[in-house]
């Protein structure tokens, strides 16, 4: 079992754009009055495919989807919003906020991966029928997964369901952490916003958790699972810091993925802390975190086979 993995999928932006769906609770949009969307799209693409080059010089082992129907998913992006697969042959089917998004789901993918890395998925967890009883719990932006000690890290929140983290828990055998993030007054609406997971550290803005019980049950954890914790601040969380990605590149070497906004708000010590790590890799996204709210941890579904 690992942490991290040298397979990513990672979906064309086509319909990208602002989404007003999403904004009522993601509020690390904006909105949009100067461009149109087309040309929204068009610099997406552009930041899109300047990261996948940068990863696959890395030798990241990279699938680009652009599934049926993705010019109409303005946030598709995000894959790792509505699927997780796993080292056992399972992958796990979340339910999402916002309804617009639901199309993203194209099973068809699963095909695609099948034929392509020549694995066969054993089973699968669905969690979508939580949409009916409007619960949502959005991948592995809503719970930060500790693969290798089956821990589930997640901050509660309108997209983030302690119901459902209760039943993902059960039938994939992990313990939930949760706790409350709070930002600029609100609920931090994914928890990989403020939260990384390495195989080895663990970067986390610990001063967006209010409670001091509900930290020091983090710090125990990481402490008992060998997880240097590297702090991130409120500001940096606003420069999309927290929303970085361990993965595994040429000859299984470790690198750190981030966008350019979440690097140059790096402090020079956070910068040699995160390198014993990994090679930090970093690309402009602003137009994809302006009008997304999501970053580049956001734009990679790891694919454990």
């Amino acid at each position: 079992m690992k942490q991290i993995t040298n397979h990513i999928l990672m979906v064309k932006p086509i319909g990208f754009t602002y989404n007003h769906e999403t904004a009522t609770n993601n509020h690390f949009q904006n909105s949009n009055n100067d461009i149109s969307s087309h040309q929204i799209a068009e610099k997406a693409l552009r930041e899109f495919d300047q990261l996948v080059n940068q990863l696959d010089k890395k030798g990241v082992n990279l699938i680009v989807a652009d599934p049926k129907g993705n010019i109409n998913n303005p946030d598709a992006v995000f894959p790792n919003n509505w699927f997780s697969v796993h080292a056992d042959g399972k992958k796990v089917l979340y339910p999402m906020f916002a309804k617009n998004r639901r199309s993203e789901r194209v099973l068809d993918i699963f095909n695609d991966l099948e034929k392509k890395l020549s694995i066969k998925f054993k089973s699968t967890v669905d969690l979508t029928f939580y949409e009916d009883q409007n619960l949502f719990l959005e991948g592995t932006g809503s719970m930060i997964l500790d693969r290798v000690n089956k821990i589930s890290y997640a901050a509660i929140s309108e997209r983030t369901s302690e119901k459902i983290l209760i039943d993902f828990g059960r039938q994939m055998n992990y313990e939930i952490i949760s706790f409350s993030s709070i930002h600029k007054n609100a609920a931090i609406y994914h928890t990989n916003v403020m939260m990384c997971l390495g195989d080895a550290f663990s970067l986390i803005c610990l001063e967006s958790i209010e409670s001091l019980s509900e930290q020091k049950k983090l710090k125990e954890s990481f402490e008992n699972t060998n997880k240097q914790i590297i702090e991130i601040s409120p500001g940096q969380i606003d420069c999309f810091a927290g929303n970085m990605l361990q993965v595994l590149g040429k000859d299984n070497q470790p690198l750190i993925v981030m966008s350019q906004s979440a690097f140059q708000s790096l402090e020079s010590n956070q910068i040699k802390e995160l390198e014993k790590y990994g090679e930090l890799l970093f690309s402009d996204l602003s137009t994809i975190e302006n009008y997304g709210g999501g970053s580049a941890r956001c734009m990679m579904a790891e694919l454990f086979i």
